[in-house]
């Protein structure tokens, strides 16, 4: 797998890779037909795109030639040196691979100002709650509404300090 930038192309894949990754982790938390309808909001082929051309974001994806594998988006905030990891997904069979991590890497490398990196995580998902604290981040409160959306997923907050 390589890493590079996503493209408007890319959008069906990392839709595909989206779909299928959260039904693979939250289908028993929340049920198939609420995973189905957050998936046709959050990870339409429009709301992807309003991603990709986001200024002070990056978009990346890792690729094989043939299929992705994960994908990461983070954006820049209005608050100096902060910035939020909106996504991180890596393919349910490739899961524990050290995908997660270049992905992680990558993201942290683009923003070379930032000094911290925040995101929300669903308690439940306790493989992605691992996979952060692992990986520096430290919880710093919760949210009732992750990523202030109209499904009501509550969520821990976790940051991470840069540099």
């Amino acid at each position: 797998m390589f890493l590079r930038t996503a493209s408007e192309r890319d959008l069906p894949a990392v839709r595909a890779l989206l779909v299928e990754t959260w039904h693979a982790t939250y289908d028993s938390i929340y049920g198939a037909a609420k995973v189905t309808e957050i998936t046709d909001d959050w990870h339409s082929i429009a709301s992807l795109k309003a991603r990709l051309v986001r200024p002070n974001a990056e978009f990346i994806v890792a690729d094989d030639g043939k299929t992705l594998g994960g994908m990461a988006y983070a954006a820049a905030t209005s608050e100096p040196k902060i910035v939020i990891l909106h996504q991180l997904y890596v393919r349910p069979a490739l899961q524990r691979s050290g995908l997660g991590r270049l992905l992680l890497d990558e993201i942290e490398d683009s923003f070379p100002d930032a000094r911290t990196i925040r995101l929300e995580v669903e308690a439940q998902n306790l493989p992605a709650v691992a996979f952060y604290s692992k990986n520096g981040f430290a919880q710093q409160g919760d949210v009732v509404n992750c990523c202030g959306s109209a499904f009501a997923i509550p969520a821990l907050v976790y940051e991470k300090r840069l540099g």
